[in-house]
Formats: structure tokens, C-alpha cells, sequence
């Protein structure tokens, strides 16, 4: 397939998730030399109908010590994971940014429909990272925003009362998009209270405080200073090293969109999947990954449900941290 049968097939909800799995399954074998050499090294240079619970998953510091690309891929840009001083950054070299913001758009707007929302994004910290995939994300949905409100927090800072003025009078709700310690920031701070409804995204953590918050404690202290009923508090998981995005709704438990699958792995054996309830790694099945790798073992510690939802409950070595949902921090 090409390049833009590829950006096609992924998405294509007429074409069961175990077919396409399997054709980019195929598709990394015989051109993601990275991919390749791991499957063979677990026994898998010969499968060819495997099924997707199946399919090794390759842990993410590889993104570390490699450049994962398919051959005659050109990567349009490069994203690198969040660092301080000497810790090594994760690269994400991305062949096409079209799946990238197809990814985004479907995702984000099938939940949080464009005409209903006027995005107020703040990412303190990751402002600072000029090769961060959250940055270019909501550089791509502030873009999308035809009406010209949706914006960064220090715009809107310049004079809030106008700009929820305007957001009121188009008949859309403010969607503030903030770093989970940043908004303990905002609030911390005394920030400026919505007057108008509100709803909020949270992202997960900062590097730069040495501080643990559950994320119970995370949603009840947004509720309360905003005002806010706790349906109205979502939260998003992703990561420099995916393209898709997973979104928790008014509650803990995060669902993935159809072309992506999340399960949870024992640590000791990733090959089995956990049951639910148990506590394992997150793994990930991203097809939108289709130039890198889209068979991902996290290093996210998580716990599913009978319907396949799952939450993220924190690192699973705190050694390294790094990521955009986890909620503990540690030196």
C-alpha cells in the first residue's frame, strides 16, 4: 500500500480493527527492520495470520535507542518525549503529519464536537520543549477553530471578561486544556475564575515538582476551586511516541477510539494479557503509528475493566519519568 492508501485504511471502520492489525502487522515485518529483528528474536519471523492479542509489543524505551522508521519513510518532523539535564528523550520521527492531525481531529472532535467548544489551552513546561507532539497538537486544533477563539492561556490572560464574552455570545462553552500541575498552578495561584460554564481537560504531570496527587484528589480539587460538577473534568492520555489519543470523559476510565487497541500486560510476561481488574503495563495497538511502530509496551502502570475501558494509575518505574498522564513525579 501507499502512502495515501495507508492514511485510509487505518481509519476505516468498514474493515474489522484484526484485518487492518494484521495488514500493518505484515507491513511492519517487511519494512521496519527495528520491528522485525525483535519479532524474530521472540519466535515470530514466520507468523502471518496472527491476531492481534498476539502480536508482540515493542517496550517504548526502543524510541530511546533507535530511529523507528519504515524503510523509504522521510520523517516530515521529529517529536522528542520531555527531559531535564542529562535524561535521555524519546524521538517520534513521523513519516506523513496528515494520519497525525486525522488522528487528532477524530479522536478529540468525535467527544468534544467543534462547534459545541472554544479551546483555552495551558501547558506550562511543555512550551518549553519546541519538539513536543501536545504543543503541535493544539497548535493543530487552535488552527481547526475557524471562529478565532480558541487560543493559549497567555492571549486570554490579556483580558479574560472579553474573551468569554465572545465565547458566550457564539453559543460555545469554554474548554480549558491543561497540564495537570498546572492547573494546581492556576488554582494554587488564585487564577481567574470562569464566569460562564466551563469544562475541563487534564494531561498528566510536570518534571519539575517533587510531589505525589492521586488523580481522585487531582479531579476533586479542579471540581471544587472551578466549580465545576466532576462530569464536567476529563482527562487525556497520550504520549510522544503515539499519534492517537485516548480520552477519559467525565470520569477515570479512559476509552480508545477504533483504531486503537489498549490492553494491560503482565510485566513479568507481556505476552499475556491481564484480567480485569489486575494491574499490569499499558500496552498499545496505534494504527495511526503505521510509519513507526504502532506495537507499543508502555511503561505506564494500568488496570482494565470488563468492557476493555482501563485507567492509568501511575508509573511502573518511576526511575525515568516521563509522559503525558502520569500523575506521581518523583526525583
Amino acid at each position: 500500500m501507499n502512502k495515501k492508501d495507508w492514511s485510509t485504511y487505518i481509519f476505516d471502520p468498514a474493515i474489522s480493527f484484526a484485518e487492518r492489525c494484521r495488514e500493518v502487522y505484515q507491513f511492519q515485518k517487511g519494512r521496519n527492520r527495528f520491528y522485525s529483528k525483535f519479532s524474530e528474536v521472540l519466535g515470530y519471523a514466520k507468523s502471518t495470520e496472527i491476531e492481534p492479542d498476539k502480536i508482540p509489543l515493542l517496550p517504548i524505551r526502543a524510541f530511546k535507542q533507535g530511529k523507528i522508521l519504515t524503510e523509504g519513510s522521510f520523517p516530515e518532523i521529529a517529536f522528542k518525549s520531555s527531559g531535564t539535564g542529562s535524561m535521555e528523550q524519546s524521538i517520534h520521527y513521523v513519516h506523513d503529519t496528515l494520519i497525525y492531525k486525522q488522528a487528532i481531529n477524530r479522536a478529540f472532535y468525535t467527544r468534544f464536537p467543534k462547534d459545541k467548544y472554544a479551546l483555552l489551552c495551558h501547558l506550562p513546561g511543555y512550551n518549553e520543549n519546541p519538539d513536543s507532539s501536545l504543543i503541535w497538537m493544539m497548535k493543530h486544533l487552535i488552527s481547526e477553530d475557524k471562529s478565532g477563539l480558541s487560543t493559549f492561556r497567555d492571549e486570554y490572560a490579556m483580558n479574560p471578561e472579553k474573551w468569554e464574552y465572545q465565547v458566550k455570545k457564539s453559543g460555545k462553552i469554554t474548554l480549558l486544556f491543561g497540564a495537570a500541575f498546572g492547573l494546581i498552578d492556576l488554582i494554587e495561584g488564585g487564577s481567574y475564575l470562569f464566569k460562564e460554564p466551563v469544562e475541563i481537560i487534564e494531561t498528566g504531570g510536570m518534571k519539575t515538582y517533587r510531589r505525589e496527587i492521586t488523580k481522585k484528589e487531582l479531579r476533586n480539587t479542579i471540581a471544587e476551586y472551578f466549580q465545576v460538577p466532576l462530569e464536567s473534568i476529563h482527562s487525556e492520555y497520550g504520549m510522544c511516541e503515539l499519534l492517537s489519543q485516548m480520552y477519559a470523559l467525565g470520569s477515570e476510565w479512559f476509552t480508545a477510539p477504533e483504531w486503537v487497541q489498549v490492553t494491560i500486560r503482565d510485566p513479568e510476561n507481556p505476552g499475556r494479557i491481564c484480567s480485569a481488574g489486575e494491574e499490569g503495563k499499558i500496552g498499545v495497538i496505534d494504527l495511526a503509528n503505521i510509519y513507526s511502530c504502532p506495537f507499543i509496551l508502555t511503561e505506564d502502570r494500568g488496570v482494565a475493566d470488563e468492557s476493555g475501558r482501563f485507567k492509568v494509575l501511575g508509573r511502573w518505574n518511576h526511575d525515568n519519568p516521563r509522559g503525558c498522564n502520569f500523575l506521581i513525579d518523583r526525583d
